[in-house]
């Protein structure tokens, strides 16, 4: 829920975190804090997370309450660094994680980890997020270190020049062995897409890993760029994602769907391949179907 307030003349010159709590009923000045803290308020719309700064009469004051027990740290273990090189940084991204800033939170995202290892390295440039993964979805996520950089990676993803090399598990048996969905997605409502008439063009070719039961492992190749795309293209052959319930998948413990593998060039070190392990829960479920990441 994102509250917007306008200070008052009563508020005048209180710190934000006694305005916030003022102004919005249920938040008390502890909560206030926290939001404050992880970065889901803005004054003016820039983001303010120094609870003790002052207001003025006209300030704009969002934020964004989230539901007890949402937020949570990000703490990554050591082996989530899968590259680093002068220009860039590559990361695995946990499934149920932001990739970048939200309006209702910074500090927990991907994003904020990688500023924050920055900062820890001496290096002062923000984390520049040049491609994103869905909160749900986990794998491999590339960081440049620099404007420069930014801009030459993001001209590669731009291009179609960086190969991305995914992991579903759905339910069902697909018909054959590798096939493409060329079909375009448009946006249905704020949340979904789908495939619609005039929606950009989109292609992701699929190949059948493995198949036990009723679940099968797909390997996706988007080679295009559009928001949910792996998503909608299965869901729109009958093999919804296990966890994506908003495409009619059945029920699980995560979404399963995972960046695997990413090639790109590195102006430093030419072609590089990046890959990402799964996880428990994802490689529990991928074994029981006779899979292993390393055939």
């Amino acid at each position: 829920m994102i509250l917007r307030k306008t200070v008052g003349k009563e508020q005048h010159n209180l710190r934000l975190d006694d305005a916030v709590a003022t102004l919005c009923a249920g938040v008390s000045k502890s909560e206030a804090r926290r939001i404050i803290d992880r970065g889901g308020c803005t004054v003016n719309v820039a983001l303010v997370r120094v609870a003790s700064r002052s207001v003025k009469a006209g300030d704009i004051i969002e934020i964004g309450v989230m539901e007890t027990g949402r937020f949570q740290e990000l703490l990554l273990p050591p082996e989530a660094l899968l590259y680093e090189d002068a220009e860039l940084i590559a990361v695995t991204k946990p499934a149920g994680i932001n990739s970048q800033r939200t309006p209702y939170q910074l500090k927990g995202t991907l994003e904020y980890w990688v500023a924050e290892y920055f900062k820890a390295q001496g290096n002062s440039e923000p984390a520049r997020v040049v491609h994103r993964l869905d909160r749900g979805t986990s794998g491999a996520m590339i960081f440049p270190k620099s404007r420069q950089g930014a801009a030459r990676l993001s001209k590669q993803f731009q291009n179609g020049l960086v190969d991305k090399l995914y992991l579903a598990l759905v339910s069902g048996r697909p018909e054959q062995e590798r096939w493409i969905v060329d079909a375009p997605i448009g946006k249905v409502t704020s949340a979904c897409y789908g495939i619609v008439e005039g929606g950009k063009s989109s292609q992701t070719e699929f190949r059948t890993v493995a198949s036990s039961g009723d679940i099968s492992l797909i390997e996706a190749r988007p080679l295009t760029g559009r928001t949910h795309q792996i998503r909608v293209h299965l869901a729109s052959v009958g093999l919804p994602i296990l966890g994506d319930t908003t495409y009619g998948g059945q029920t699980a413990g995560r979404m399963m769907l995972h960046c695997s593998a990413m090639t790109f060039q590195s102006s430093r070190c030419g072609e590089v391949t990046v890959t990402a392990p799964l996880d428990g829960e994802f490689e529990e479920l991928a074994r029981g179907i006779a899979y292993s990441p390393n055939t």
